[in-house]
């Protein structure tokens, strides 16, 4: 939407400071998964979460669509999953002797794909074009979900048995990877203090206008072709070393510059600086490398690669600002 007015710093912080607050009457801690969500929902993305057991993942997740006005749905992905099942189906209606659709729980503002990897591929395939396009097709005819719309799947890292990879098509939809660890021991009583009160419901700080109008305003924020030059450059880095089997794709450095633009948004800016950039750049880029078997037995790691990439590759320096605002 172009010419979009960005709302005044004060008036996002407020509203970022009132998600937090929200959400921490159902989780505590967890505040780098909180902006996390908040990025991937402002910038039209989604969110693959990886955590043990029991780290309040789908606490999270239905917080999350409290606080923003968000229905939700929540799957739990197993391995007779269809993907029928995702999508919905027709049906005979015999009272009115015509078929009739049953629509799936993709058809929510925020879904929740809980052990993604339980699912066979066939399955998770099915959530390709939900993803990308925002839209089904149900026995050839084509339905548009909800605006917004956002996948939140959750991984769990330590089972082997009874689990699928993820397509590597499919990964590349995630806009951002979150890793939820153990909290510290004070963050740990304070769950068991939450726990140990009458339950709090957060309320709804932020409405679906709200969320949409925000996307727009994302939109509106300036990179400067330094920025622009900065990511490529990272990008085709990724697509040199040796030891990866697959680099960064085209779609990864888009969701690379939109989550920086998400980022710049939240913290106030109307631009985007290469610190931006640095902050998002392990999450969106290391679920998406592979290495090479050898590097694997070698003992490298992703986050390694992308440490290394992010030390190696020049980093602007200048001005980032739109001319219009330098006038101002």
């Amino acid at each position: 939407m172009p010419g979009t007015k960005i709302r005044a710093h004060q008036d996002i912080e407020a509203a970022v400071n009132a998600v937090r607050t929200e959400i921490g009457k159902s989780v505590v801690g967890y505040t780098d998964q909180v902006e996390d969500f908040l990025v991937c929902l402002f910038s039209n993305g989604h969110l693959l979460i990886e955590g043990v057991p029991g780290v309040a993942k789908t606490t999270l997740a239905k917080a999350f669509a409290a606080v923003c006005g968000l229905s939700y749905k929540r799957i739990q992905f197993t391995q007779d999953l269809l993907p029928a099942d995702l999508t919905g189906h027709y049906f005979y209606n015999q009272r009115t002797t015509e078929f009739e659709v049953r629509k799936g729980p993709l058809f929510a503002d925020l879904v929740l794909a809980d052990e993604i990897n339980r699912a066979p591929p066939k399955t998770q395939s099915a959530l390709l074009e939900a993803m990308q396009e925002q839209q089904v097709t149900i026995e050839g005819n084509t339905f548009e979900l909800p605006r917004p719309f956002m996948v939140l799947a959750t991984l769990n890292p330590i089972e082997t048995e009874g689990v699928y990879p993820l397509p590597e098509a499919q990964v590349d939809r995630f806009m951002i990877k979150s890793t939820m660890d153990y909290l510290d021991q004070k963050q740990e009583v304070d769950i068991l203090r939450l726990k140990n009160a009458p339950e709090s419901e957060p309320k709804i700080v932020l409405s679906k206008d709200a969320v949409i109008s925000m996307r727009d305003e994302i939109v509106e924020i300036h990179a400067h072709t330094s920025i622009l030059e900065y990511i490529e450059s990272l990008t085709r880095a990724t697509r040199d070393v040796e030891e990866l089997d697959l680099g960064l794709s085209p779609r990864g450095a888009i969701h690379l510059l939109q989550t920086s633009k998400a980022h710049a948004y939240l913290r106030g800016r109307t631009y985007v600086i290469p610190d931006d950039v640095k902050a998002l750049a392990h999450k969106v880029i290391d679920h998406r490398l592979i290495l090479s078997p050898e590097a694997e037995l070698g003992g490298m790691t992703r986050s390694g690669i992308t440490d290394s990439i992010l030390s190696s590759v020049t980093v602007p320096k200048g001005e980032f600002r739109s001319g219009e605002e330098r006038k101002e």
